[in-house]
């Protein structure tokens, strides 16, 4: 499913796909603005959403065979919750 899709499903349940698309890239933008800030974003049933720091490293390239530094850096993360996990399973 892609976000077209989904917002399509949810106008199914809010009446209007223009109120459908406000939700969801508020959702989204909300997300990204609590990850800027290093905090933890949890949507209780659903998953949490954190980011985490990968440390510096050697890495190759694959062209050339030639050894680089990688740098360090933040990444996000997501951890699914227990309802998500088991409704899937």
């Amino acid at each position: 499913m892609n976000k077209s899709e989904l917002i399509n499903e949810m106008a199914k349940n809010l009446n209007s796909k223009k109120e459908a698309e406000a939700c969801l890239d508020s959702l989204l933008g909300a997300i990204t603005q609590g990850l800027k800030k290093g905090d933890k974003v949890t949507l209780t049933g659903f998953g949490t959403f954190k980011v985490a720091k990968r440390k510096a490293r050697t890495g190759r390239n694959p062209r050339t065979g030639e050894k680089i530094k990688i740098k360090a850096r933040k990444v996000p993360q997501f951890t699914v919750g227990k309802a998500l996990k088991t409704a899937v399973e």
